[in-house]
């Protein structure tokens, strides 16, 4: 039995030795995730600029072109864009004379493969949203085992010495929650685009097979 626990002992003392290492590395590591996030949503911000369109134009222009038959002028309209709604109703165009189903069938598949384009890099803004409180968490739990520790080796030091301590310690949860939140939000944003480019997608290539039929 003392065997046993002295084998536990040593074994929480090796473990208490990881503190040795001391929390300033959890805040660098939440620094370089923090520019991980801002460098994935600017480069979200401008990928989604580029994408922008004004449906409310862009589907008079189309409905008036589809009335009068005007397949020639639906292409080089589409073309004037990159947004996802024009580039599907180009694939449709392509399939064009193979009839509206192959229309349809192109269209929905060009959609499903770009959904993964749309959704590029989101995963790491959801990852970090809802990782980066946890890594924030467990440097405050390695600042305060320090910070009882450093109360063990001086106890002269009294309150003092652990305040201090968990003050600083309290930083790491700061940050982790100042990595998150921007994080979160931009997920969100983001998210909401992804679902308006794919359903403005869809009503523009119902709207085209609509006038093929």
């Amino acid at each position: 039995m003392e065997s046993q626990a002295n084998e536990g002992f040593d074994l929480v003392q090796k473990l208490l030795g990881i503190t040795a290492i001391g929390t300033s590395w959890v805040l660098w590591l939440l620094i370089f995730l923090s520019i991980v996030s801002l460098a994935v949503t600017f480069e979200r911000a401008l990928f989604f600029y580029k994408m922008r369109l004004d449906m409310t134009r862009f589907v008079e222009k189309l409905t008036k072109l589809l009335e009068s038959s005007d397949w020639d002028g639906v292409k080089k309209l589409c073309e004037e864009s990159p947004a996802l709604a024009c580039q599907t109703v180009l694939r449709g165009l392509e399939a064009r004379g193979r009839g509206a189903s192959s229309m349809d069938e192109s269209m929905t598949g060009y959609m499903i493969g770009q959904r993964q384009k749309l959704d590029h890099g989101l995963v790491i803004l959801g990852t970090l949203g809802n990782n980066a409180p946890f890594i924030g968490l467990f440097g405050t739990v390695l600042g305060i085992i320090i910070a009882f520790r450093d109360l063990a080796l001086n106890p002269q030091g009294g309150a003092t010495v652990v305040m201090r301590g968990i003050s600083e310690a309290l930083i790491a949860t700061a940050v982790g929650l100042m990595v998150a939140i921007p994080a979160v939000i931009a997920y969100n944003f983001f998210q909401r685009l992804v679902k308006r480019h794919i359903s403005n997608a869809d009503a523009i290539s119902r709207l085209v097979l609509s006038h093929k039929g």
